[in-house]
């Protein structure tokens, strides 16, 4: 090595030291802006290999920088490498006898624990609504009728204020519906071999066809809205399996604002769980929709067309909460379920998907 490049930077001119700080600031910023999946071995290699050189270059400010990135996208990367160990939390006793994979449980068996779990979060759920009313009054206005906020339902609160705290079974089953449904993606995606993320997809499908015969919609669209994401909808599947997700799909197709759902779910006898997002947008489309007054030649008296539609809504709720699943406990598969908290997050996913297909490449001949 020439003497000119064995210098360290603060033998260097000012100009040089300027345009060496420029650079470094812009290769910490690629390396932040790195994914844990494109900071393969190589580029690993060439970076500790800088980090070394600033070093003997006496740069140890520069080093601890740049060394402190590395180490901090590396823990990323340990941790997603991990991640498919996560996904196996049977931790039970006498788990070693269990089954290990979502493969060795019977498609109903799993449809049937997700309906129990959802059933248990749907019943607590406050949909009775309370209204004070004053029956030795021949006419009712807005001053004689009155709805506590603590009396709300918490469906209804949720219409109007979208507020977490007030609503918070409401709030506890909608994280459950999204760790499920991100639980799907990242069981599928963590497998390295196209066919064994296949054979995952189709177990989901079957799965999804006994939460419909249990007339469990939430977990179904759950699970739909996990194969339908856009990190699994791009890979590469064969022709059969995604013309039958096409199928499971129409149930809930959105067109025609869910008419294909909604038929479905007015023919039900229960138990049923509905899918719970569509009520929410229907009770906040009523609220948004209609005043809570109306203006008369007596004065201003409540909109009784708008407590209908709300209360209609939430009758539909309530006649579904009554009557419960007669399903037994499975450990075995609550232990593997694991609360579903162990799943990847939606960066993880997307650089997965990508690491299985990279940008701009072709999909290969669906069967």
């Amino acid at each position: 090595m020439g003497p000119a490049k064995s210098r360290s930077l603060r033998e260097r001119t000012p100009a040089d030291l300027t345009a060496a700080k420029s650079t470094f600031q812009l290769l910490v910023r690629v390396v932040d802006n790195l994914s844990v999946v494109e900071l393969e071995s190589d580029l690993l290699l060439l970076l500790i290999d800088l980090v070394f050189r600033l070093l003997i270059g006496g740069e140890l400010g520069t080093a601890h920088v740049l060394h402190s990135n590395i180490l901090s996208k590396m823990e990323k990367r340990w941790k997603l490498i991990d991640s498919p160990q996560s996904l196996r939390p049977l931790a039970a006793k006498g788990v070693a006898a269990r089954p290990g994979t979502l493969l060795d449980f019977r498609s109903q068996d799993l449809a049937e624990q997700l309906t129990l779990m959802d059933s248990d979060l749907f019943c607590k759920i406050e949909v009775q609504i309370c209204l004070s009313l004053p029956v030795t009054l021949p006419h009712l206005s807005v001053s004689h009728l009155s709805v506590s906020p603590l009396q709300l339902p918490e469906v209804l609160l949720w219409s109007k204020e979208q507020n977490e705290e007030r609503s918070p079974h409401l709030t506890e089953f909608t994280q459950h519906f999204n760790n499920v449904s991100f639980w799907v993606r990242s069981v599928i995606i963590l497998q390295d071999k196209p066919h064994d993320r296949e054979k995952l997809l189709l177990k989901f499908l079957k799965v999804m066809k006994h939460l419909r015969k249990l007339n469990n919609f939430n977990s179904y669209l759950s699970i739909l809205s996990a194969l339908d994401s856009a990190p699994l909808r791009r890979l590469d599947w064969q022709r059969n399996t995604s013309e039958t997700l096409e199928e499971f799909s129409s149930l809930i197709d959105s067109s025609s604002s869910f008419r294909a759902y909604r038929a479905a779910l007015a023919e039900v006898e229960p138990p049923c769980i509905p899918y719970l997002g569509l009520i929410l947008q229907d009770l906040t489309f009523v609220h948004l929709g209609n005043p809570d007054t109306l203006m008369t030649s007596q004065g201003p008296t409540v909109n009784f067309s708008k407590c209908w539609q709300q209360f209609n809504i939430l009758d539909t709720l309530r006649s579904f909460q009554q009557v419960r699943y007669s399903l037994q406990r499975d450990d075995d598969i609550m232990s593997f379920f694991n609360d579903f908290s162990d799943h990847l997050a939606e960066e993880a996913l997307w650089e997965l998907s990508l690491r299985i297909r990279p940008r701009n490449a072709s999909r290969t001949n669906q069967r």
